[in-house]
């Protein structure tokens, strides 16, 4: 067999034309010279081998530093699809099944209930839940949790008075949940939320380890990724990437500071499961060419084949796919369901986008993005720093363009 390592090769050796990667830099780098974004590094591996690196734009406007492969970023979401991979490790190990409720094994959901409004005197109606929430419902986003930013009738002041970033640690966290009422029956509908957060403390509660120890033994550390962690120590953080936000007045203004989650230079206590990594696009693109591999990488076993094919496989009804849920440019559709804490594509026609069936992809608030396609054995992985809600759609329009890459080959 050959390696799938992500050996450096040839566009063509790859199976790519070099004018359809080509012309997803140029998409790219027009971004750059709108001054929509200030600059992106990605990375295209097709059949085991990296076919395409690209370092566009700056790292920093204000000094002028290019991007550089060994560029650091905030990869926020892009978290969760390897809190996943820590969740099937575990999985693999018999420590769960999908079906089990929450309470198994955190008992502080015992008697969870569902929000019911509030009451004209004010006070917060809790309602039986038809069934317990699963651990298949916490992967899925259809547990009944949200981030609490949302105006839901007044769950979001509960989410607001139980302080849940400000927890010492991801078990306090989870006590504060487990007090709070779940946004809805569980299984009812996809809502985007702490699920992964939670999952990050199932995990420790099962390995009796931190997250980030737990996931830098059995993920980072065999496969080689070298920067991807919860902080940035001091010796690379001018590695970093600036993060930007969108002004209409002044166009891309720096961020003093993460206003999501803060930088953290050491181990933090509280390490998110849902948003926390810091990434290269080398060492995400390991992950990914992980996933497509079947749970190896350079002779390295991290999880079961079956663990990733569950994680793989669309685990929505067809109902919740047709609801209407979503969160921002992941907008759940006919086509376009949700495996364990990532998006499936069922039905490429459907949804809209020239993926292959069966690819499964995330992206991140500044904007990073992945896919990982097992009909065209392809990964994909973009990275970029602009927190905006006006963002460009990178990921559809990439996954388009790399369509166009693929075809351009076979039929060449």
């Amino acid at each position: 067999m050959p390696n799938r390592d992500l050996t450096p090769s040839t566009p063509a050796e790859a199976g790519l034309s070099s004018a359809g990667l080509a012309a997803i830099d140029a998409y790219l780098q027009g971004l750059v010279d709108q001054g929509i974004n200030a600059g992106f590094v990605t990375l295209t591996a097709r059949h085991g081998r990296s076919a395409h690196l690209s370092t566009i734009g700056k790292k920093d406007i204000a000094s002028g530093e290019p991007m550089a492969a060994d560029t650091m970023f905030r990869i926020f979401s892009m978290t969760k699809p390897v809190t996943a991979v820590a969740m099937m490790i575990l999985h693999d190990r018999g420590l769960w099944s999908p079906d089990d409720p929450i309470a198994r094994h955190l008992p502080a959901f015992e008697g969870v209930k569902v929000f019911g409004g509030v009451n004209a005197a004010g006070e917060v109606i809790r309602l039986d839940p038809d069934h317990p929430p699963t651990l298949r419902e916490l992967l899925t986003h259809t547990a009944g949790l949200i981030y609490g930013h949302e105006p839901l009738g007044g769950l979001e002041d509960l989410y607001k008075a139980a302080d849940i970033w400000r927890s010492a640690s991801l078990a306090e966290m989870a006590e504060k949940l487990a007090g709070l009422p779940l946004a809805f029956q569980p299984g009812s509908k996809w809502f985007y939320g702490l699920s992964m957060d939670l999952q990050g403390a199932i995990i420790e509660a099962l390995s009796g380890q931190s997250l980030a120890d737990f996931m830098q033994a059995e993920i980072f550390g065999p496969l080689g990724m070298v920067d991807t962690g919860f902080h940035t120590p001091p010796e690379k953080k001018h590695r970093l990437a600036t993060l930007y936000r969108n002004s209409a007045s002044r166009g891309l203004v720096p961020l003093a500071g993460n206003p999501l989650l803060p930088d953290h230079e050491s181990p933090p206590a509280l390490a998110s499961g849902g948003g926390g990594l810091v990434s290269t696009v080398g060492d995400y693109a390991r992950f990914a060419q992980m996933l497509l591999n079947g749970g190896e990488f350079a002779g390295r076993r991290i999880v079961s084949a079956a663990g990733v094919k569950q994680m793989m496989t669309n685990q929505i009804s067809d109902e919740i796919m047709a609801g209407g849920f979503g969160i921002g440019l992941q907008q759940i559709r006919p086509g376009f369901g949700f495996g364990y804490n990532g998006v499936v594509f069922t039905d490429p026609a459907a949804a809209g986008v020239p993926a292959g069936l069966g690819t499964y992809h995330w992206d991140g608030a500044a904007g990073t993005w992945f896919w990982v396609d097992p009909t065209h054995d392809l990964i994909f992985v973009g990275m970029v720093q602009l927190l905006s809600e006006t963002a460009p759609a990178l990921q559809a329009t990439t996954q388009t363009l790399m369509a166009d890459a693929i075809l351009q080959e076979v039929h060449s």
